[in-house]
């Protein structure tokens, strides 16, 4: 985990994920133990039909779950995807949707982290889980 408290506020954290806050992520809650992240729909984000793209929900969840590693580091260490497996329950065509990750393995080597993806109604949209390496560190 990381010893200054000023690069683990969720907008610290936010601020490396360029890309995240491109789309428009936002980071609710951000420990060790559990991550919770948001992404509004909008038509920008959709495919036909105004269906939030499958890509901006990986992102959503993707994102969440490598703050979520990120988080359980040792000193020094720094983090990346190496798998990434996510199943799609049901669209998204309005509200907000929310990603909570969780670590599942914390190792020396490898942080798995399991990301549910739920809509506005509490119903679940997908569900990813990740291994990130953990490079570096103590």
């Amino acid at each position: 985990m990381a010893d200054d408290a000023d690069t683990t506020t969720p907008d610290a954290l936010l601020a490396a994920v360029p890309f995240a806050g491109e789309l428009g992520l936002t980071l609710e809650e951000a420990t060790p133990a559990r991550v919770v992240a948001g992404l509004t729909w909008s038509p920008r984000l959709c495919t036909a039909g105004g269906v939030l793209h499958g890509g901006a929900l990986m992102t959503l969840a993707d994102t969440a779950g490598a703050v979520c590693a990120f988080l359980n580091l040792p000193p020094g260490a720094t983090t990346s995807t190496v798998e990434s497996s996510t199943h799609f329950f049901r669209p998204v065509r309005s509200g907000t949707v929310h990603a909570e990750s969780r670590p599942l393995h914390v190792g020396r080597s490898f942080v798995v982290v399991e990301t549910e993806v739920r809509d506005e109604e509490g119903r679940t949209v997908g569900r990813t889980v990740q291994t990130q390496a953990v490079l570096g560190g103590g």
